[in-house]
């Protein structure tokens, strides 16, 4: 079996173009530098460089040598930052950046149990309905709905939902429920938008074959999910919501879901960050942590 060593060592090497220069980002001697790239030869019966008096080269098995030799260089890495992050206390500062609906029955458990399994990491939050340029801004993880456009990103989903229509049951009371979406044009209808005459919801039946869409002028309409959460609680009218927006308010009856055999559109909640090789243990250990806790904070979610 090749030693996977010899071939992080062969990759240095050929990165330096110097035998002693990878000595010394390996903190090694020369000799057993030299020695190593002597070993791996022999062991795979060819020539990887062709060396001179003042240059290395590569030759064509070298070469294709070197790829694989990259990838155990990052292997390595790995493993090393693995075991490093179990011996090693996490400490430092960690930014979030996260929409304001979710702050109170995602963001604050999460954050407070992380800091109780990891006390040495600060933790700073900024809460924004806009989406945050995370390299300008110096923003480390955002958790952001939807898909993403920027290629520079890594997103890692870690909750899939739909939207519910939903109303109090006060409201409910009033007036005849609706059974089919062109009912909901009868009713007062809340709807999440900024500065929108118009509001459009995309149902699809359960039966997954009828799918209809309704335009309508809302009588109130607010870009923000608590807010809304607020006047239907009110019983102001028929809005949707999603799941994760305080969810003891269907949990406990005082909001009820409205026309549950049409769905509304599905989501997915990622968090997100800098598609970097090398991501600081902070970070790491709190996407690892929420991948882990957020489903649980959600564990019957509609979809």
């Amino acid at each position: 079996m090749t030693d996977l060593n010899s071939l992080v060592v062969f990759a240095q090497v050929v990165e330096a173009n110097s035998f002693s220069e990878a000595a010394r980002r390996l903190n090694m001697p020369t000799s057993t530098v030299s020695r190593r790239i002597a070993d791996l030869e022999r062991q795979l019966g060819v020539r990887l460089l062709e060396r001179s008096t003042r240059s290395l080269r590569l030759t064509d098995v070298g070469s294709e040598v070197l790829e694989h030799a990259r990838r155990s260089t990052e292997l390595s890495d790995a493993v090393n930052s693995i075991a490093s992050d179990h011996l090693l206390n996490v400490s430092g500062t960690l930014r979030l950046a996260a929409p304001p609906s979710i702050s109170d029955s995602l963001l604050a458990p999460l954050v407070n149990a992380f800091q109780v399994a990891y006390p040495e990491v600060r933790i700073q939050i900024f809460v924004t309905d806009r989406i945050v340029d995370q390299v300008a801004e110096g923003v480390d993880l955002t958790f952001r709905v939807g898909d993403l456009e920027d290629s520079s990103l890594v997103a890692r989903r870690i909750l899939t939902y739909r939207h519910q229509l939903v109303a109090s049951p006060a409201y409910l009371a009033t007036c005849k429920p609706p059974k089919k979406p062109q009912d909901l044009l009868q009713h007062r209808l809340l709807a999440f938008s900024f500065w929108r005459p118009e509001n459009n919801w995309h149902f699809a039946h359960r039966n997954r074959r009828d799918k209809e869409t309704l335009t309508f002028q809302p009588h109130l309409s607010i870009n923000e999910y608590s807010g809304l959460a607020a006047a239907l609680l009110a019983g102001a009218g028929i809005g949707e919501l999603p799941p994760i927006v305080q969810p003891h308010l269907l949990r406990e009856g005082n909001l009820v879901e409205v026309m549950p055999k049409w769905h509304l559109r599905v989501f997915n909640l990622s968090i997100v960050h800098l598609g970097n090789r090398y991501i600081p243990r902070p970070v790491r250990a709190f996407k690892d942590f929420a991948v882990k806790m957020v489903p649980k904070l959600f564990p019957h979610l509609p979809v």
